[in-house]
């Protein structure tokens, strides 16, 4: 099987999965983006363990089930066009849910593993006040040394970094620096790096991250 399309925007067009309130009867909504060699219906039994009665739960599919073809720390050039391709795919899918008058202050990002590092990178390259980033195993995407000279404001967007210490795929400094990077662009960061977790997501990242999903209706 093929698993690194070939077209300049391999991500476009691809299925988004759905649960929740419809969008055009919600008042929130949560992108939830998958890993490597994961599905949009995998990553959207999160919704159950992210509940909210008027969230909009969006998953996009990547096409041959990965977002970029190499680790998040190789060279930006070497993962494109695919890169390129997924944070237009996040970019499409902000404008629909703002399409159906869903504010992006009541949008939370979601993802795990490299869904984690795209919804990160996406964040820090579009900064604006969303309703949450909650980054369960991700950070940042580049190798290291990457400039990250983001420009605009996260005016307090809460975020959410959780990862294990010693993750083979997620250095924790990495975390460490997506944690300062987002500060510096002014959200309000948590970040939980847990003692010798695998390389999931675990309760007590729920619980923390339900925090900040529990308090989206304050956001209007």
């Amino acid at each position: 099987m093929n698993h690194h399309p070939t077209s300049i925007n391999p991500h476009q067009g691809q299925q988004v999965m759905m649960t929740g309130q419809p969008l055009n009867q919600a008042t929130a909504a949560m992108i939830l983006v998958h890993g490597r060699g994961a599905t949009a219906t995998s990553i959207l039994e999160l919704a159950a363990h992210l509940p909210h009665p008027e969230m909009a739960y969006l998953a996009p599919q990547a096409a041959g089930y990965t977002w970029y073809p190499y680790s998040f720390l190789y060279p930006l050039e070497q993962n494109e066009p695919y890169l390129s391709s997924a944070l237009q795919r996040l970019a499409d899918l902000v404008s629909e849910i703002e399409a159906a008058n869903i504010p992006v202050e009541r949008l939370i990002l979601a993802g795990f593993s490299q869904g984690a590092c795209l919804a990160s990178e996406f964040v820090a390259r579009n900064p604006r006040r969303y309703g949450a980033l909650l980054a369960f195993s991700g950070g940042v995407i580049g190798p290291p040394g990457t400039p990250r000279n983001y420009a605009g404001s996260l005016a307090g967007t809460p975020v959410f970094l959780g990862c294990s210490d010693i993750d083979s795929h997620i250095p924790k400094e990495r975390v460490q620096e997506t944690a300062a990077v987002l500060t510096s662009l002014g959200a309000a960061v948590t970040m939980r790096l847990y003692p010798g977790m695998d390389h999931t997501i675990i309760a007590d990242e729920l619980v923390e991250a339900n925090k900040i999903v529990g308090k989206i209706d304050l956001l209007k």
